[in-house]
């Protein structure tokens, strides 16, 4: 065979190694289930975490393939010293890959917590940035361990089945593509591709909940329970989801039977409501409470509405935050708190 037919070793590509094609076809297919036209814009949030950059490259690779712009927003929360230097270097990795980067400074309030004014000064930017450059879609780094991780905490809290559902992989804007992918995973690729990243101390202080489930309360399932935990939990909030898709479209096509207009609020047929099952019987008393008032019932609350249906004695009207709800003429008739 002639020389020329086999490629020198020196000059054959490096084989891809398996974590970063796990990352890249969490993407891709991501892409492709959004169905994005060429030319569309895309912006991925940066932290200059493993995750972040991971997909980051990922996306930098598949959008060029895609014919998609790609654009990069750096969060800079100036709560740790150096901060804006770290962002600035996360910035400068991503411009290397073709990705056009935006930096934010944030202010960070302690309002409901330092965790929580983090995440909603971080989404504030990143929305912003999403509208100047005109993306249709954002990209998040959440990956399986992070799903674990918030089913666990909604269990902790008694959030019922709506806990159980996890992050989506979809919702309006924003996109989680790496749900399916192991922290361990994103990490190794980036080590794979000589990305260099940044470890938030943060993500190591006992001091914040989601780390001390982290750090002590998966591993100790892991230990007892054996292997496979996190994904496990991770399959459950799939189900959950398809089972509450499922169970939206059931209510939403029910709740048009049964409920009616009624002065400053809508009203409910109670045999309705007493002749179905009580999982069906609640999650309509939620429905018509977050759609029509913007409220989250609590149990306790679902259940004291539920009891004007299920244990019906002539009692008066039950108030709960943002909204009263009252039986009248075999109805429940739900009205804005202070206008029934």
């Amino acid at each position: 065979m002639p020389a020329h037919d086999t490629p020198a070793p020196e000059s054959r590509r490096p084989r891809l190694d398996v974590d970063t094609a796990a990352v890249r076809l969490a993407v891709r297919r991501c892409l492709a289930d959004v169905g994005l036209p060429e030319g569309s814009a895309v912006l991925v949030a940066v932290s200059g975490g493993a995750d972040s950059l991971a997909l980051a490259a990922a996306t930098a690779f598949e959008a060029r393939a895609s014919g998609i712009r790609t654009h990069a927003v750096v969060v800079d929360h100036g709560l740790q010293p150096g901060s804006d230097e770290i962002a600035g270097t996360a910035a400068e990795q991503v411009r290397g890959w073709g990705i056009e980067p935006h930096v934010v400074r944030v202010q960070v309030t302690d309002a409901g917590g330092p965790e929580a004014a983090a995440r909603t000064a971080r989404y504030a930017a990143i929305d912003t940035i999403c509208l100047e450059v005109g993306a249709t879609l954002v990209l998040l780094g959440h990956t399986l361990d992070d799903q674990a991780e918030t089913v666990l905490l909604g269990l902790a809290r008694g959030s019922g089945t709506g806990s159980l559902q996890g992050m989506a992989p979809l919702l309006g804007r924003y996109a989680r593509p790496l749900l399916g992918v192991r922290r361990t995973q994103t990490r190794a690729s980036c080590a794979a591709l000589g990305i260099p990243v940044w470890d938030d101390p943060h993500n190591a202080s006992a001091e914040f909940t989601r780390v001390r489930v982290r750090e002590r309360v998966l591993p100790v399932l892991e230990a007892e329970l054996g292997p496979g935990v996190a994904e496990a939990l991770a399959r459950t909030a799939e189900q959950a989801r398809e089972d509450t898709q499922a169970f939206d479209e059931m209510i939403e096509e029910f709740i048009e039977e049964i409920c009616e207009p009624a002065e400053a609020g809508i009203a409910v047929q109670a045999g309705a409501l007493a002749a179905n099952p009580a999982a069906l019987r609640h999650r309509i008393i939620r429905y018509v409470a977050h759609a029509e008032f913007g409220r989250s019932l609590s149990r306790g609350h679902t259940l004291a509405i539920a009891a004007l249906v299920t244990d019906w004695r002539g009692q008066g009207p039950i108030d709960v935050p943002g909204i009263t709800v009252r039986r009248e003429a075999g109805r429940l008739v739900f009205t804005a708190a202070g206008e029934s």
